[in-house]
Formats: structure tokens, C-alpha cells, sequence
């Protein structure tokens, strides 16, 4: 059985986490056979049904631009002329705690961030979430009633309660548990392997 845990901790709405996902995955998949990997959620924006002030708009722009140049991920810009943006990343938290019940996180999340960085569409919408859902194998009415339910809100608070435990400063951010030793791991963008190498390097 392993010992060790590393927690990945981002928001499905988080567009750093967008540009990390390809160097994420790659060093997931080299550290599943060998230690615990787990998802918890950062819950970056509360509930919010007011649309997003224009200064706000116009900083995420430039965001997603910043990271596009950097690490080569690609944004859908029509999501701010065909969406009305709303600073509410919770309901697509909720939804990948409901997808991680069934082992389906994952595919939660990627579906969340194809939707809303490549496909223009709005994650802060529940009615998205849920056709998100169906598109991986949920059934909608009753992934539409628990998302809306005051125990998975509970359950959401929970987590961030959890998060804010441990030595993070921001999203997305990696902590190994070694040893019920916490040690934050640095997020390197472009390149898995250092951070293999330096996760290995503790737990070895």
C-alpha cells in the first residue's frame, strides 16, 4: 500500500491551471504507480449570479493572453463576446466532487476546462455543468438535484476548510504527504520531470 499522498490542488475555472494541464497530466500519469494522487478543489470565486465588472473582464483577458504567450495553450476568445461572464467558480467545484464519487474527476474537470477555454461556453451556468455531466455519463436530473443540494455545499466546505490547512499560496499548487510530513512541491509549467524528480527525491 502507499505511504505517500500528493494532492493537486486547482479550480476547475482556474486559467493557470488550464496552462499547467498538459505538464500536470504527464506527471500524474509517471506517479500513479508509486504514490496516492489527489484532487481537491480551491473554490477560487464564490457563488455569484452579478455579471463580472468590466475591469475585471479586461484583467482576465490579459491573464489568459499572459499565459497563451508563455506556455502555448491555446483560449477561445469568443467566450467574452458570446458568454456573460460571472466571478463564480463554485458550482463547477461542486461538480467535480460530485464526478469524484464515481472516479470520473478527471474527466469532469477536462470537460470543464474544454467547455469553457476552447469551446466559449460558461461553467459558472449550471445548466452547462449538468450537459457537461451528461456528455460523460451522468444522468442530468440527478446531477442537476445534487448539485444543487445543501450536502454537496456542505461537502464543498468542507474541502475548503481542508485547503486552507495547508501550505499553498495559490492555485493550481502540489503538496506531497510523506511520512505525515507536508511539503509543498514548486508547480514547474513546462516541465514534469523536475518535479518528479524532486517529488521522488523526498519520498525515495
Amino acid at each position: 500500500m502507499f505511504q505517500s499522498k500528493l494532492i493537486y490542488i486547482h479550480d476547475p475555472m482556474c486559467s493557470w491551471c488550464w496552462g499547467y494541464a498538459p505538464t500536470w497530466l504527464k506527471l500524474k500519469e509517471q506517479l500513479e504507480h508509486r504514490i496516492i494522487v489527489e484532487y481537491k478543489v480551491g473554490g477560487l470565486a464564490a457563488d455569484s449570479q452579478q455579471p463580472m465588472p468590466k475591469a475585471m473582464k479586461e484583467m482576465l483577458v490579459e491573464t489568459w493572453h499572459k499565459i497563451q504567450k508563455q506556455l502555448g495553450i491555446q483560449f477561445n476568445y469568443d467566450f467574452w463576446r458570446n458568454c456573460e461572464p460571472r466571478r463564480s467558480t463554485y458550482p463547477a467545484c461542486r461538480a467535480a466532487l460530485i464526478a469524484r464519487k464515481t472516479n470520473k474527476e478527471a474527466q469532469m474537470i477536462e470537460a470543464i476546462q474544454h467547455a469553457y477555454y476552447l469551446n466559449a461556453q460558461n461553467p459558472s451556468d449550471e445548466i452547462t455543468l449538468v450537459e457537461l455531466a451528461e456528455g460523460i455519463g451522468f444522468e442530468k436530473t440527478a446531477f442537476a438535484d445534487e448539485l444543487a443540494s445543501l450536502s454537496l455545499n456542505n461537502e464543498l466546505s468542507d474541502e475548503l476548510n481542508f485547503i486552507k490547512t495547508l501550505p499553498i499560496n495559490g492555485f493550481p499548487s502540489l503538496v506531497l504527504i510523506h511520512n505525515n510530513s507536508y511539503y509543498p512541491i514548486a508547480v514547474d509549467y513546462t516541465d514534469w520531470q523536475s518535479t518528479y524528480d524532486k517529488i521522488t527525491s523526498i519520498i525515495d
